[in-house]
């Protein structure tokens, strides 16, 4: 999608809005006054529900689309005839975004704000009244970067400590503390905590009393909604985002472009009119904070769906915010199995209902909160999605073990495709838990598909049906899951040797982990090791000789492929209606073909659960956009900040009040630290200026074509390389590079001479120099997008031998996309034309002192590329991808047949990772240093990274 088109759509219509208040006849409705104190919840209007795209998009399968009855899971009529095609990616990425708001008085203001920065005004009055001292109350500017240091980066503060001992040190520095203890004191007292603090609470389950840290779920929405640094990119109501003027394709990427928040609107502007829908995003998961001692807590995190996924994933932007620790007890004194996993789950299930208590009323009547540009609004704050891995949805939802906990497929019955049970009913649950304390509670519970537990959390919220709440979870039930299985089934059927073998000789990428001693010994894979591993999964299967000859490695191919598709098209970070039905195409591919599995002695059964889960994506992105906003890898990345370093700065007795504690005065630091920025930006540019500013910061459309930016060191690797070496086959490999660089010339200085009077200049041209400054690594980043993350590199460099002949460093050439049409433009999806493969040799720029006697005094300076790459052309892409691997075949122009070129580092896309053909069993000869040397050809591997599928696919 190209962001600069963003633009708002006509108001669209009726017919057109039953599309998403379809979804809202089946939310739960809220708890009516006279029942708030009773667990039921009215049940949805009767009736079939017809939608205007016949896709499912609500909880009961007889109500999705009455005309066709489709089940969770179920291809519709109509879909794609199978894969992905570019022409679908190019309706998401080029096509200009249509937009239609909600409209009406959905997210009108109560009261008006008072700029951008009003919350920060608020902030700058408690800690500095007179406006004198930015770094109030710390006494200077390195007063305040040591205690930023000491909190955030700094040692233990016992250590701390012990460095101010030191007079010179103190003394040097005139600090305003002496100890860790008196710089405590300061961000305690001194400095205001826009976030809750924990407080203790006790949970009496079964006549014992538990005890939890939490804060003020409203406090913490306040906070995050509050927040000055997110003021100008909150999503206030839901809108309907499209690829086309006449609104056909629809789009989802974050919260507020899914079904969910325009249907739970539609529901809320009927009953109370200028309503600001808060979607609360809760995730928790149990973590080991030591490696012995078996030392775990239960953190619950929360975050908000008003803020852009981009902000919510990343830590540093503090779009998350640590709610609770839950109870660990492993109730090791009830001996009876069945008996403690019951207790941990009402246990569960109670400190949760402590925890989420306040959005009862608030969910219904709305609260008054303040914006960090300070303007009001009556704001519900809902839950809409839990995160968590697989044992933590059937413990949220009190499903069995083994069942899934979204819809109502028997066990005997996950592998099948399509499937043809119905979502669960949240009506029939209610029904079961209204027998609780009766004889016949139990049965009433087993019927329903659930387990005894006493009043879960989620009993009393409004507009919240948990069933439809529980989304998909990449890293546990793709990577963890499916990865991890299909490695066993391929393992089995190929062999642990040539598995190894092959894994062994990859050749080098940036995104591509080469595992030396193989992949078949690992123990305790990660779900960052299994990522790495599907990148090279298709690759294990190339002229693999298998039983059942030809037609058995097919099906297997076709197969393993499927899997591999839906797993990369699950990770778009945009989807429209058509990717989403090529997403459930290739798992309906999966199952036509997974029977090859069963044959070949892999597998006896597919019932298992994070199998099954795979029917329910399209469901999910629809209602709640696109997987990247509740995939449980953020939650295991914030484990880290919130509870394992937290416990590192503890004594390790009775850590969690040390380690909440912790938290308050790491959060106080880093609010300070904004507002501090704030203030020396306003100090500069002025108060006005500081709110233009701000107001140019705007939420848009994620980009998932991501286009690359080179970046060089200032120096060279290597400041004067020998023309011999660059030339040696034991040096760079750059075998014609004198002829290719008079070509250059020739060419820079006459680009209107024919091919054959520039080979007839070239080959009487003198090279004016002996050596060459040379670079061994280009690197690609989107500072926009990504800030200074490295999202590409390609290394060239020879090998490096030590003293007695040992390889210490293996020589590494990499491939990579080249635009050879003339024009430096990024390589889109199958747009192979003006686009070739090529090995990168040597990366070098010209000398400046030869620059004169190479080019015309006339040519200005800037028409001289300051950065040259030398390609060793691999062969054209063919017209069509491989029949059976779907990837595109490259031959090596070895011999006579090779060829190189001189050309601009702008011409260079990115790197690209090649599949060796490797023929039947690996050759013995082969290593990963070498395979692009020995191997002729190659497939075009997509599966390098999810940028790489989405634009080479």
């Amino acid at each position: 999608m190209d962001p600069d088109s963003y633009e708002p759509a006509e108001e669209s219509s009726d017919d057109e809005g039953s599309d998403d208040e379809a979804v809202g006849r089946d939310i739960a409705q809220p708890i009516p006054e006279q029942e708030r104190d009773g667990r039921r919840l009215d049940p949805p209007p009767a009736g079939p529900i017809s939608e205007s795209n016949d896709q499912p998009i609500a909880d009961n399968v007889h109500d999705e689309a009455s005309d066709q009855n489709t089940a969770p899971g179920q291809q519709p009529k109509g879909g794609p005839p199978g894969g992905i095609t570019s022409a679908q990616h190019e309706q998401v990425r080029d096509a200009p975004v249509h937009v239609v708001p909600f409209g009406g008085d959905a997210g009108v203001p109560t009261r008006p704000g008072q700029g951008p920065r009003s919350a920060y005004t608020s902030y700058a009055h408690e800690v500095d009244p007179d406006a004198k001292n930015p770094y109030a109350p710390f006494a200077s500017r390195i007063d305040w970067e040591i205690a930023r240091w000491a909190k955030l980066r700094g040692s233990g503060s016992t250590a701390f400590t012990d460095l101010l001992a030191i007079p010179e040190v103190r003394d040097l520095l005139k600090l305003s503390f002496k100890n860790s203890e008196e710089l405590n004191k300061i961000i305690d007292e001194k400095l205001p905590n826009r976030r809750p603090e924990f407080r203790c609470f006790e949970a009496c389950v079964g006549g014992e009393r538990f005890e939890m840290f939490c804060r003020d779920i409203l406090e913490c929405i306040l906070a995050l909604w509050g927040d000055p640094e997110h003021a100008a990119i909150l999503c206030i109501t839901p809108e309907r985002h499209y690829a086309d003027a006449d609104q056909t394709l629809r789009l989802y990427h974050d919260l507020h472009t899914g079904k969910w928040w325009w249907a739970t609107q539609t529901r809320l502007e009927a009953e109370k009119p200028g309503a600001t829908i808060i979607p609360v995003i809760i995730s928790s998961d149990k973590t080991q904070l030591t490696q012995f001692r078996n030392k775990t807590a239960y953190p619950v995190y929360l975050t908000i769906g008003n803020l852009p996924k981009e902000i919510r994933r990343k830590p540093s932007h503090r779009g998350q915010i640590l709610l609770a620790y839950l109870p660990t007890s492993r109730l090791e004194h009830i001996t009876n199995k069945a008996a403690r996993r019951r207790t941990l789950a009402n246990i569960f299930h109670a400190c949760m209902s402590m925890v989420v208590e306040p959005l009862r009323k608030a969910g219904i009547d709305g609260i008054s909160m303040t914006s960090g540009d300070g303007v009001e609004r009556r704001c519900h704050p809902i839950l809409a999605v839990y995160v968590g891995d697989y044992p933590e949805q059937v413990l949220v939802t009190g499903t069995y073990t083994g069942d899934c906990p979204i819809c109502q497929c028997p066990h005997d019955a996950l592998g099948s495709y399509p499937c043809t049970a119905g979502y669960r009913d949240i009506e029939a649950t209610f029904d079961a838990f209204s027998k609780f304390g009766t004889a016949d509670y139990n049965k009433a519970c087993d019927a329903a598909g659930i387990k005894p537990i006493q009043h879960p959390f989620w009993e009393h919220l409004p507009y919240v049906n948990i069933y439809r709440a529980i989304t998909p979870d990449l890293l546990h039930q793709l990577y963890q899951g499916i990865i991890k299985h299909v490695l066993v089934w391929i393992t089995s059927i190929v062999g642990k040797d040539e598995v190894d073998a092959r894994v062994r000789r990859l050749p080098p990428n940036h995104s591509i982990r080469i595992f030396h001693k193989g992949i078949t010994g690992l123990s305790r894979v990660t779900g960052t090791e299994h990522r790495q591993m599907a990148k090279f999964l298709l690759a294990l299967l190339v002229d693999v000789r298998i039983p059942g000859g030809e037609p058995a490695r097919t099906d297997l191919v076709a197969a393993t492929k499927a899997l591999l598709d839906f797993i990369y098209m699950a990770q778009y970070s945009v989807h429209s209606e058509t990717t989403l039905l090529a997403l459930e195409e290739s798992l309906a591919t999966f199952h036509s073909k997974k029977d090859i599995f069963v044959r070949l002695g892999a597998r006896d059964h597919f019932d298992f659960p994070k199998l099954h889960s795979m029917v329910h994506y399209v469901r999910a992105i629809r209602l709640y956009g696109t997987t990247d906003n509740y995939n449980t890898e953020s939650t295991e990345r914030l484990h880290i900040d919130f509870a394992k370093e937290a416990y590192r700065a503890t004594n390790h007795k009775d850590e969690f009040p040390q380690m909440t504690k912790w938290l308050e005065r790491r959060e106080k630091v880093l609010q300070h630290a904004n507002y501090v920025e704030w203030r020396l930006l306003q100090a500069q540019r002025g108060h006005q200026d500081v709110i233009a500013a701000r107001q140019e910061i705007r939420w848009r459309p994620p980009d998932m074509a991501c286009p690359l930016h080179h970046v060089m060191t200032k120096y060279p690797s290597r400041k004067a390389v020998p023309l011999a070496d660059i030339v040696s086959p034991q040096g760079y490999g750059a075998t014609f590079f004198t002829a290719a660089f008079a070509r250059f010339v020739v060419e820079l200085n006459n680009p209107h001479l024919t091919r054959n009077e520039v080979e007839a200049r070239a080959a009487q041209m003198r090279i004016p120099f002996t050596a060459l400054p040379v670079f061994h690594k280009i690197k690609f980043r989107n500072v926009e997008q990504h800030g200074k993350e490295t999202l590409d590199s390609i290394h060239a460099r020879p090998r490096q031998v030590g003293r007695n002949t040992e390889v210490l460093i293996p020589a590494r050439f990499d491939t990579a996309l080249v635009c050879v049409s003339g024009e430096s433009e990024p390589a889109m999806a199958r747009e192979q034309h003006g686009m070739r493969v090529g090995r990168i040799r040597v990366v070098f720029s010209i000398p400046d002192r030869v620059i004169p006697f190479l080019f015309p005094p006339a040519m200005p300076r800037r028409n001289v590329p300051r950065h040259l790459v030398y390609v060793e052309w691999l062969s054209k892409f063919a017209d069509a991808p491989d029949r059976q691997y779907q990837m595109y075949k490259i031959r090596s122009l070895q011999g006579p047949n090779q060829l190189g070129s001189i050309v601009p580092l702008s011409l260079i896309q990115r790197s690209v990772h090649l599949n060796p053909k490797w023929g039947g069993p690996v050759p013995v000869h082969w290593t990963s240093e070498n395979v692009l040397d020995e191997c002729a050809v190659f497939y075009l591997n997509h599966y390098q990274s999810p940028h790489s599928f989405y634009n080479l696919y």
